[in-house]
């Protein structure tokens, strides 16, 4: 490369890395705990628990585990009901007034014998405080548009800084950290080597991050599609007077998909349905299909199945980065993989910032060896100074 590309790559890598540097920060050192949420959920006590009973014990009927939430709060009507993917013990239900009610209430309820257990208040807990300053910063979908287009800043640094490394290492082997009269060469070559060793996890990460702040858009768009599309021979149909079985419309979900499991179920007036369907949500069983949807609509008032489609590629494309972002997927081990290299990216992300700050110091040449460093550009990647 000239001088030239070079310093135009320099101004790339700098511009994108000093905009973002901040909120990547923020994510990182939140999303952080959000990678334990669950067992941190537990330690604190906000993690809703089930009795312990024999693996065996039969699951009560859907309908008298709705009537238990009904029986809660009445006067409001179902809007959803899920399961953990790892815990078939315990029905989470949110009911309201309507079927987008933001001020809905949440409940808890066994599914073996069909009581409400006590649900600790997720909102303005600490893990509340994590998840929405790392997904939304309390903004909605503006401040989920507005951290995508960080995430998009992020990428931008890091293929600036993967151009920008090799020039820079050439005179370097891979992994020398060199000592000098200032700590500011020493964090430079602690950055450019973490950076590097972080490269793919930063970017997987960052792109899966930007894909999820998509998700309103593409559900919206879904909505408007594919599922308006499904409930087309619905759209002159009269309310309904009265609902069906909810277990019997379940069982006939099963029939249709024997293989595979409820992931969530949505209500009549719920934006996943119509007025006239529930909206049965199922999952796979493998460690991949267990985070994939495929809808089947059942008619509210039969409970016979009236349509039933895979998923656009658009919306399995966000599914699958979901977990694959907070490393869902593997485990204990695949957390605590996710976890050091978070840290590890904290500390390529703090040395950036100091040596922004710390610009412009010159170290003295030593032994016919060239440490002048220049201006420097910040994170993820990896090449701060002038490169020979």
């Amino acid at each position: 490369m000239t001088p030239v590309t070079i310093r135009r790559w320099a101004w790339v890598h700098k511009w994108s890395s000093l905009v973002c540097t901040v909120f990547m920060l923020l994510l990182c050192i939140t999303g952080l705990p959000l990678i334990y949420h669950h067992e941190i959920g537990h330690l604190l006590g906000t993690e809703v628990e089930s009795k312990a009973m024999p693996a065996d014990t039969p699951k009560a009927d859907l309908d008298q585990v709705i009537a238990a939430a009904k029986a809660l709060y009445p006067g409001k009507q179902m809007m959803y009901m899920s399961q953990e993917p790892d815990d078939d013990t315990i029905w989470n239900l949110t009911l309201g007034d309507h079927g987008t009610d933001e001020n809905y209430k949440a409940t808890a309820v066994d599914a073996r014998t069909a009581e409400v257990l006590p649900t600790p208040q997720f909102e303005g807990s600490f893990m509340s405080v994590m998840f929405h300053l790392h997904v939304d910063l309390y903004a909605g979908l503006w401040g989920k548009l507005f951290l995508g287009l960080m995430g998009l800043l992020l990428l931008v640094a890091i293929v600036s800084g993967v151009v920008l490394y090799a020039p820079f290492m050439r005179k370097l082997d891979f992994g020398t950290v060199r000592r000098a009269r200032t700590p500011r060469t020493k964090w430079l070559d602690l950055h450019n080597l973490l950076g590097i060793v972080t490269l793919t996890w930063a970017f997987v990460v960052g792109a899966t991050g930007m894909i999820n702040t998509w998700a309103d858009l593409m559900l919206k768009y879904w909505q408007a599609t594919e599922m308006a599309d499904m409930v087309a021979p619905y759209k002159n149909a009269p309310p309904l007077a009265a609902f069906g079985s909810v277990q019997q419309a379940v069982a006939n979900a099963k029939a249709l998909e024997p293989t595979m499991k409820i992931g969530f179920i949505a209500f009549p007036g719920t934006p996943y349905t119509s007025e006239h369907h529930y909206g049965v949500f199922m999952n796979g069983v493998t460690p991949l299909t267990s985070r994939l949807y495929k809808p089947v609509l059942i008619d509210a008032q039969t409970a016979q199945v009236t349509d039933s489609r895979e998923l656009p590629w658009y919306l399995t494309a966000l599914l699958v980065s979901q977990p694959l972002h907070f490393g869902d997927y593997g485990g204990q081990l695949m957390k605590f993989l996710w976890a050091a290299l978070d840290i590890a990216t904290i500390i390529v992300l703090g040395s950036g910032l100091y040596l922004w700050l710390k610009r412009g110091v010159t170290v003295p040449a030593r032994a016919g060896k060239d440490e002048t460093v220049a201006d420097g550009a910040l994170v993820p990647a990896m090449a701060h100074g002038e490169v020979k």
